[in-house]
């Protein structure tokens, strides 16, 4: 896993967002559009936006940003906004190791997350197909962050792996490189190099062997962390400066 083979190279100012999907809304979606459920399915409060308040491109790299704004949308109002892209359709890949190196925001309610679904759903609908969360933090607990894998034949049966990191002398409020090296065998989580998890994957049981995307946003409440949102620490930005990916 050694040769470059994608890179976002945001803090440089020559990448743009042509190869990323600028998410809308508050609604969690199927492929044609028709709405599954609100809160993108995990009671998440934020109403999504492309508004260059919440997505902009500065010399610290792409920023997503939320904020206490209301806002009308679909009948319904929303006290905060924020920004969700993803590579859907764009770029997916299968096995390889892929580096973010991203700044997240501190304070309560708030759900910075970097992570992967599958681009075509070969084994079926979530959580069938998979899902590989390469970072999620919680924003009230800045020294720690959490590495999970969601996967089983139904919602019934669903399978959550979850592993965290404790922070020794530094927290997310600061720019980290965020890995996942992912063959055959294995999917390890890694932070500034140091592998702080591992996963062997089992065949036939296990469904990460298909192409993943790419997925990064910034969540306003949610049952990650099921608190008050703290409205002091808004508004809140995750920065990303760059993406690697080699194989």
């Amino acid at each position: 896993m050694n040769k470059l083979v994608w890179q976002q190279d945001f803090s440089n100012g020559n990448t743009d967002l042509r190869t990323w999907n600028i998410r809308i809304g508050n609604d969690l979606v199927d492929d044609l559009g028709n709405v599954i459920c609100p809160g993108w399915g995990n009671n998440e409060q934020q109403f999504y936006t492309g508004h260059s308040n919440n997505l902009y491109i500065d010399e610290f790299g792409l920023n997503l940003c939320a904020r206490n704004e209301t806002i009308e949308a679909d009948e319904r109002s929303f006290s905060y906004t924020s920004a969700r892209v993803d590579t859907k359709n764009h770029f997916s890949f299968c096995y390889g190791k892929l580096i973010i190196r991203a700044k997240l925001p501190v304070g309560q309610g708030l759900w910075p997350a970097i992570w992967l679904l599958p681009q075509d759903q070969a084994y079926g609908p979530w959580p069938a197909s998979g899902e590989i969360d390469i970072m999620e933090a919680k924003g009230r607990l800045p020294k720690e962050i959490f590495g999970t894998l969601h996967y089983g034949k139904d919602w019934e049966h669903k399978r959550i792996d979850e592993f965290s990191y404790q922070f020794d002398h530094a927290t997310i409020n600061e720019f980290h490189d965020y890995e996942l090296e992912w063959n055959e065998s294995s999917i390890r989580w890694l932070i500034d190099g140091h592998c702080y998890a591992e996963r062997a994957l089992q065949a036939g049981i296990m469904p990460f062997d298909k192409p993943f995307y790419l997925v990064l946003n910034l969540a306003v409440g949610g049952w990650f962390d099921n608190v008050q949102v703290d409205e002091a620490s808004l508004p809140a930005v995750m920065t990303v400066s760059g993406i690697w990916l080699y194989q």
